[in-house]
């Protein structure tokens, strides 16, 4: 496993990316108790992580810029825009938070001091709204964010 912390323009805002949440926290300088946001390319990957009950299948395959938590509690988003689905690919998956210090705004200079890999593509760095997130219950659904 690869301890990288790689700064991404995301499909919603600028994040932090590793394969290690070990990494992610140094980063972040973030407690061990929050859990982290899981991204993938692959809805196959998303099925090994975690089941999603029969009758929300539909939503979650259909569902653009959301995170779904699943009844085993894991936050997963299974990404769609072209160009972080690219970078994604490399990589099952990808342990994932935003590019900045907690409830501040992205900071340029904070996130380049704070990842090991910068990937910056044509569209440059830019915050944009958060994803959804929803809470998958087995017989409810409850909007987070």
């Amino acid at each position: 496993m690869k301890k990288e912390v790689y700064l991404v323009q995301t499909d919603t805002t600028v994040g932090f990316l590793s394969q290690s949440k070990e990494a992610l926290i140094k980063a972040k300088n973030r407690s061990p108790k929050n859990p982290f946001l899981i991204t993938t390319a692959f809805h196959i990957v998303q099925k090994t992580l975690s089941r999603t009950p029969k009758k929300y299948k539909k939503l979650v395959r259909r569902s653009c810029k959301t995170t779904f938590i699943y009844p085993n509690k894991k936050a997963i988003r299974v990404v769609k825009d072209v160009m972080h689905k690219n970078f994604l690919k490399e990589f099952d998956f990808l342990y994932s938070s935003s590019a900045n210090k907690t409830k501040e705004k992205f900071d340029k200079e904070y996130a380049y001091e704070k990842a090991d890999i910068i990937i910056e593509d044509s569209r440059g760095f830019y915050e944009t709204s958060p994803s959804t997130i929803i809470k998958i219950g087995k017989k409810t659904l409850e909007k987070i964010r």
